[in-house]
């Protein structure tokens, strides 16, 4: 029996991508797609799906906030893959029992052996209760590092923290402040 996914990432091409890998993979429908936290809740909601491929970093809602939201309305969490590039989330993803982390680019490879960790833990399952409060104590919990972006200022390229930008802007795919 084919899984359904649905697949949420705020860049197009990181979705045909991985959309493109999981036909190819075989045994997976994706149902739906999306671009941002909100659609996330929306799409797994409407279409209840069995994986949810989940970029960690969008606008206004992040793959983590969408875990969140969708406990807080007590809807069914499917097996959660998050798809990044961004590597300093994988240790909360696995708190979060997502059961993998793929990072962009995505590789055909790691693609087929994240659905293929989906059908294993199929049947082997904490009960709803258990994941509940283990998602609900891990989203609580204060982050514990700050993350660092790269941006481009006064015609160079910087790594600056987080919590250290009061505005930036995108232009042509380039994060400027």
């Amino acid at each position: 029996m084919p899984l359904s996914a649905v697949i949420v990432d705020d860049e197009q091409l990181a979705r045909d991508e991985l959309a493109y890998l999981l036909k190819s993979a075989g045994e997976v429908n994706v149902v739906a797609q999306g671009k941002n936290g909100l659609e996330a809740i929306n799409l797994v909601k409407e279409h209840n799906p069995d994986l949810l491929f989940l970029d960690v970093q969008m606008p206004g809602l992040d793959g983590f906030g969408v875990i969140k939201k969708l406990i807080d309305k007590k809807i069914s969490l499917p097996k959660i893959v998050f798809a990044t590039a961004f590597d300093q989330y994988a240790v909360k993803a696995f708190e979060v029992n997502a059961i993998d982390y793929l990072l962009k680019p995505f590789d055909k490879k790691r693609v087929a052996q994240s659905v293929q960790k989906a059908r294993t833990q199929q049947g082997t399952e904490e009960s709803p209760a258990e994941k509940i409060d283990n998602l609900v104590r891990m989203l609580q919990e204060p982050k514990q590092q700050s993350s660092k972006i790269l941006l481009k200022a006064v015609g160079r390229m910087f790594l600056v923290d987080q919590k250290d930008i009061c505005y930036a802007s995108i232009e042509d795919g380039v994060l400027r402040s």
